[in-house]
């Protein structure tokens, strides 16, 4: 198994380090880029991972929006571990910053639509905070973030030019899945994610 290209830690350690409740954008990142996390099928990872973009894959639509997250448990919780139809390999995917932040600045919180903007599409990124999960699944009160992408903000995302690294964590993910499904959280090895403070 590759380890990661960024910090990991016991989850027993690092969720001591971790805000409890609030809204929180927690991430692995450098000055250079954020790390976001999606899960898909064989074809679409594989390609991905090849040619370090998405534009190209015939599987990947841009005609849908595509949901990227920061946080590594939460995507693991919307996968099943990598378990679920469709999506049983996770990637993780590097932006760069001045992309990220692009897309923060844009994005509109879910709750905050109204049906004119609905109709712009290709205006919209979409902004949700959801209840956060333990590695076994239960929600928690601090809420993490999902930003959903679509028209000109995903083709630009798709094309790579804004991707600094695509990287397989899939094995890593299968590697820890026993321990979060078994509740043996000091074996369980997680990223090592911070609270972006913008």
């Amino acid at each position: 198994m590759t380890n990661p290209p960024f910090p990991t830690e016991f989850y027993e350690i690092i969720k001591t380090k971790w805000p409890e409740d609030g809204e929180h954008i927690l991430a692995s990142y450098d000055s250079d880029g954020i790390w976001v996390y999606q899960a898909y099928c064989d074809k679409i990872a594989d390609y991905a991972l090849q040619n370090q973009k998405f534009s190209g894959c015939d599987d990947f639509k841009l005609s849908r929006m595509s949901w990227i997250k920061t946080n590594f448990l939460w995507m693991q919780y919307r996968s099943g571990w990598c378990t679920k139809p469709n999506q049983e390999r996770c990637l993780a995917i590097k932006l760069k910053r001045s992309f990220f932040d692009h897309i923060i600045t844009n994005a509109v919180s879910s709750r905050a639509l109204n049906p004119q903007r609905e109709g712009k599409k290709d205006e919209i990124v979409r902004l949700q905070w959801d209840p956060d999960h333990d590695p076994e699944g239960s929600p928690l009160t601090r809420k993490a973030i999902q930003l959903g992408l679509r028209g000109n903000c995903l083709k630009e995302y798709a094309e790579g030019g804004y991707i600094i690294e695509i990287f397989d964590m899939t094995p890593f993910v299968k590697s820890q899945r026993q321990y979060a499904i078994a509740k043996e959280y000091r074996s369980l090895r997680v990223p090592a994610e911070k609270v972006i403070i913008r």
